[in-house]
């Protein structure tokens, strides 16, 4: 492994994250975060957009969210997200301006990309942070995330090498108040023509269609399990996930079992949520579970088996029939 003199790295860049020429909210999250590690460090705090040249009229928006500079990188076939151009424009970017910090959202598409990224830029990574910490002198970043299951929380740092990568949750961190007054550099920037090769191409977008709210962004959650025993049985999860005005959520039992579309998993393999409010029916609580959802504000469990493993991290335990309790709940919020 070639040494690094680390002290031609500088700067802390956020790549966000555009969907459907839409910028996620994980962005403006980050940027908050990136803002106070930028603060510390004493340099410029960096977004880095990606997509068709439309997006150009995004960059302001991350100007108004803390960004000192936004590069935008931007080529019609960019327009739609492809790990392998994402991840080629970017590394490209990166070994020009040589940042020491590189943050994105830990989301299907960031959990895609970066690590292709990290391998090109021969960089650390670590993957599903909820907290950054800075040791300033030696200008490392201790990246924290749960581990062994949410058992432990680790601290992990790449002293050696540039760029510090990290992924981080969504909704862990707050976005600074948005600014309109703000003012930063936009650069263009146009990716290389054999950066944009790649073996897979974007044919269709198809969207799901749901009438519940998305997990990821929901404050509650009403989570089934494998004790829900069916596919019909799961109509219950949604009639109370309606009423309560939250999203249906499901372990990944009930996704493998074929009741409810992967898009609700919650867990390691899932999606990580934080709600304000999460409500596991019939869910044992696996480890692999209680690492997606054991940060919620509040979390109330209904299992009939009182040493089930949810418990232990439920604030409101109920030991009953989930076919009793449920409907029960139901009929008293309808009232």
């Amino acid at each position: 492994m070639s040494e690094i003199n680390k002290e031609d790295y500088k700067g802390v860049w956020i790549v966000a994250e555009q969907r459907m020429n839409d910028i996620h909210k994980v962005s403006f999250e980050l940027l908050g975060k990136g803002h106070e590690i930028a603060d510390e460090l004493g340099v410029e705090l960096a977004a880095v957009l990606i997509g068709a040249p439309a997006m150009k009229e995004k960059a302001k928006e991350l100007v108004s969210y803390g960004a000192d500079k936004v590069y935008v990188i931007t080529d019609e076939k960019l327009e739609h997200y492809n790990d392998e151009m994402y991840a080629n424009v970017l590394a490209d970017l990166a070994k020009e301006h040589k940042p020491e910090i590189m943050l994105t959202g830990a989301t299907a598409i960031g959990r895609a990309f970066f690590p292709r990224v990290s391998i090109k830029l021969n960089a650390g990574l670590t993957a599903d942070c909820t907290d950054f910490e800075l040791l300033k002198e030696e200008r490392n970043l201790l990246q924290i995330r749960p581990a062994f299951g949410g058992s432990l929380m680790a601290k992990i740092a790449t002293p050696e090498r540039r760029p510090q990568m990290a992924t981080a949750r969504y909704k862990v961190f707050k976005a600074i108040e948005k600014d309109d007054s703000r003012t930063g550099d936009i650069v263009e920037v146009t990716p290389k023509p054999e950066s944009l090769d790649a073996k897979s191409s974007f044919k269709e977008f198809i969207e799901e269609v749901e009438t519940t709210v998305n997990i990821a962004e929901a404050d509650i959650i009403v989570t089934g399990g494998r004790g829900i025993g069916s596919a019909d049985k799961f109509g219950l999860i949604k009639e109370l996930a309606e009423a309560v005005g939250g999203a249906v959520g499901a372990s990944r039992a009930a996704v493998d079992s074929g009741w409810v579309p992967y898009s609700h998993q919650v867990g390691q393999t899932g999606k990580t949520v934080s709600p304000k409010l999460y409500i596991a029916c019939g869910v044992s609580g696996a480890v692999q579970h209680l690492a997606g959802m054991q940060s919620s504000d509040v979390i109330v469990a209904i299992n009939k088996d009182p040493e089930a493993p949810i418990f232990s991290v439920a604030k409101y335990g109920i030991v009953g029939d989930v076919f009793e309790i449920v409907p029960a709940i139901i009929e008293r919020l309808k009232k």
